[in-house]
């Protein structure tokens, strides 16, 4: 793949480098923060090679690409220069719930291969202690537990820094917040068990390791103090004044206020989480299970992602985001293999079981927007496989032990301390979802894609019945030119129906059909047509001459009206329009193009008002 082309391509087509204002990737994904939504040429993307899908939810338009998505991003920051964060702007039209979305993708997104890396390195750490490859007193067991555990611990690090660009604030000075709530003197001060006060004010000595609310509320609040500090500082000493200030105003009210309210609210989860497997163990991992899909699609799955990284940190397990997620993510993946084993479609077969495979691992995006959601009932066997499994994940009350991308490759992440019931479980549950999305595929079927240079079945049986085309007559004399060759982007794209054009010789417009007029506009500078046989025609006199108001434009017609072949319709005075600056070239439109096979134009350079101008088969 050319990554470099295909940067260049997204780039392009996403609006260029002036429409982007905030830009990332996950696994799979570039995330773009746009100024302008309007501006990204969706479909164009979304037919581009490299590219496959597009996806515009939880505040942030989503490029996907799959696993060469870091290369791809690495381009794009070679030719906007995106790498060092962006002013973004604030975006008032999205509403709060959007804004909320956005800034937890902004700031999780980013740490996630950390996070995933660390869980990895804590699965193979317990494959290796499974198989009695190491043993947990080995020095060796010793350094790999604490390179796995290492982003877990200084999460408020990652926290800070992902926050801080997502806050608009200095990401060196967030990270020295972090540092403060995990200086080995605060530590010291909370093993000691005794009462602390700054100012008179009490501390709460919290344990703010692997934590995820506090550091960002802390760094929320630095973003408001930090411009302060600007302001008040004295230009000549700013250099020194502007950080002592953000320091020392923050850092204080993190250890007094907000740190321990983000305690607070971290360990209010993790208590509604345990009330949860108490009374109904079941119904998260159900929902999530389920309706993994439909939160990804629309972004509300980074709601999610806080959750699970708090469970880790204050439970030391997961039970609602893990185990839920990993049905979701193998069912897509059996639904996705289903297809490959089903369908005929060689370029589908090949997709759908890279896609799967890729699926049953972790990442879903390819099976999901390359092959499920496009043939719609497999992703509905993905949702019904994910939530079978997830209901048997939560009455078995299945948990993880560590974070990491949910699928087959993070089994080992569920291998507990108190046997292995829990692992049992967890890839039983992992059978479930994807047999009961494999079956579920393939019961319900697909439409088989057809492929290039096939035809439909409905096209052979018109094709059959096919006996006259249709011949539509010039309305003009002059010449003909293509309609991709007018200079208004509404007809030479095709937008309003194939066609052609022409330029007229004189100012005589007359019925290219045996119909009936549909339409005669005000201005007289447009007439809508429908045949005997159903064809429905725009003739459109010049670009933009609906400016004229009708001036110099005579009309013989009007609505209604039962025409035939070479009835005057409009007179125009021509060169009266073209001294008032008006491009007299003159579209013919076929507007239902869509119920026709094809509509080919004359060949001829010139034609006559009657000549045979287009055929419609």
């Amino acid at each position: 793949m050319d990554y470099g082309n295909l940067a260049k391509n997204i780039l392009e087509k996403i609006g260029g480098e002036g429409n982007i204002s905030f830009l990332t990737h996950c696994a799979t994904r570039l995330r773009f923060n746009l100024n302008d939504d309007t501006k990204a040429n969706v479909e164009a993307l979304k037919k581009t090679k490299g590219v496959i899908g597009v996806v515009n939810s939880g505040g942030q338009f989503q490029v996907i690409i799959g696993s060469d998505v870091g290369n791809v991003y690495k381009e794009i920051n070679k030719l906007g220069n995106f790498s060092e964060g962006m002013d973004k702007k604030e975006d008032n039209s999205k509403g709060p719930v959007v804004k909320v979305l956005d800034t937890i993708a902004g700031i999780f997104t980013p740490i996630i291969p950390a996070i995933t890396g660390a869980g990895m390195i804590k699965c193979v750490l317990a494959l290796l202690v499974s198989f009695k490859l190491i043993g947990t007193s080995s020095q060796t067991y010793y350094i790999l537990n604490f390179m796995g555990d290492a982003a877990f611990y200084f999460l408020p690090f990652l926290l800070a820094d992902s926050a801080a660009k997502k806050f608009k604030c200095n990401s060196y000075l967030a990270m020295t917040i972090a540092g403060v709530l995990l200086h080995p003197s605060f530590g010291a001060l909370k093993a000691a068990g005794k009462s602390v006060s700054f100012l008179g004010l009490p501390v709460t000595l919290a344990g703010y390791s692997s934590s995820v609310i506090p550091i960002i509320l802390g760094v929320w609040f630095m973003s408001f103090i930090e411009p302060i500090a600007d302001k008040v500082s004295p230009k000549a000493v700013k250099f020194f004044t502007k950080p002592l200030l953000t320091i020392i105003v923050t850092a204080p009210v993190v250890l007094i206020v907000l740190g321990p309210l983000g305690t607070i609210m971290g360990d209010g989860i993790a208590s509604g989480i345990a009330f949860l497997d108490t009374y109904a163990s079941w119904l998260v991992p159900l929902i999530v299970g389920t309706f993994s899909p439909l939160l990804v699609m629309t972004g509300m799955h980074y709601g999610l992602i806080p959750i699970g990284i708090n469970n880790l940190a204050t439970a030391g397990f997961d039970t609602v985001v893990g185990p839920g997620m990993l049905g979701s993510n193998i069912a897509q993946g059996g639904a996705a293999l289903a297809v490959a084993l089903k369908t005929k479609n060689k370029e589908l077969k090949q997709l759908a079981s890279s896609s799967g495979i890729t699926a049953v691992c972790g990442i879903t995006e390819p099976a999901m927007y390359g092959v499920n959601l496009v043939l719609k009932k497999p992703l509905i066997a993905a949702m019904i496989g994910g939530g079978v499994s997830g209901l048997y994940l939560g009455l078995t009350g299945v948990a993880r032990f560590v974070g990491g991308s949910p699928g087959l490759l993070a089994l080992p992440g569920y291998i507990g301390t108190n046997g292995y019931s829990n692992i049992i479980n967890a890839s039983i549950g992992a059978a479930i979802a994807f047999g009961v999305a494999f079956l579920a595929a393939w019961i319900l079927g697909f439409e088989e894609p057809i492929e290039e240079g096939e035809e439909t079945k409905e096209e052979v049986v018109i094709k059959e019945k096919l006996v006259n085309k249709i011949k539509i007559a010039s309305p003009i004399n002059g010449d003909v030119v293509k309609l991709s060759e007018v200079k208004d982007e509404t007809f030479a794209s095709g937008i309003m129906g194939k066609g052609v054009a022409i330029i007229p010789k004189d100012g005589k417009i007359v019925s290219p059909i045996n119909g009936t007029v549909q339409t005669i506009f005000k201005t007289k500078h447009a007439i809508g047509l429908v045949s005997d046989d159903g064809v429905e025609i725009l003739i459109h006199i010049g670009l933009d001459t609906v400016q004229l108001n009708g001036e110099h434009f005579v009309a013989h017609i009007k609505d209604g009206d039962e025409v035939k072949v070479g009835d005057l319709l409009v007179e125009v005075n021509i060169e009266a329009v073209k001294e008032k600056g008006y491009d007299i070239v003159t579209p013919i439109i076929i507007t239902n193009t869509d119920k026709y096979l094809d509509i080919i134009s004359s060949e001829e350079e010139s034609v006559n008002a009657g000549d045979t101008l287009l055929t419609i088969v």
